[in-house]
């Protein structure tokens, strides 16, 4: 029961954290589109479009990041893990989960660090326009989390299929 509730709130998050990566591309592609045309067509340079879209491709990476992981849309290593069994490939993503479980420790004790010094220093773009960097820095370790989160149902899961053999 708690399981399948922790399930249902984790792939509702990770669909959220889709959905706004699908918008910051959007917003991507509308103020790129701008920039160009205000600087070559007008000859009016933007001050601030270059550094907004810098931190919404930080952003995109993040909510991406774990949008993509829940839909497995990352790359494997399909010419051998395609021709495994169940079993067999949720005991090659039970040992890869160790160094995710690793690098994910790293992302967000490092990544809380970082942002909690830029919000101690409030920290700011080095821009004619100053826009404050410690929000986007924020969401990098939580964003982690999520990913976390994501990367333990999916080795509960692969637990469960190595010990009843087969995918629920």
């Amino acid at each position: 029961m708690i399981g399948k509730i922790y399930d249902k709130i984790i792939n509702s998050i990770a669909e959220i954290m889709g959905l706004i990566g699908s918008l910051l591309i959007l917003y991507c592609m509308i103020f790129g589109v701008t920039d160009v045309f205000l600087r070559y067509a007008l000859n009016s340079a933007s001050q601030w479009i270059g550094a907004t879209i810098q931190a919404a491709m930080v952003l995109i990476a993040c909510m991406g990041g774990a949008y993509a992981l829940k839909h497995g849309a990352f790359i494997k290593l399909d010419l051998f893990y395609e021709k495994f069994s169940a079993r067999k490939k949720a005991i090659c993503d039970i040992i890869t989960s160790s160094l995710t479980f690793a690098f994910l420790g790293v992302l967000i004790w490092k990544g809380m660090d970082a942002a909690l010094l830029s919000i101690k220093f409030n920290q700011t773009t080095p821009t004619a326009i100053p826009i404050p960097i410690y929000p986007v820095k924020t969401v990098i370790p939580l964003a982690a989390c999520v990913v976390l989160l994501i990367v333990i149902q999916q080795f509960v899961q692969d637990v469960k299929t190595v010990i009843k053999g087969s995918k629920e």
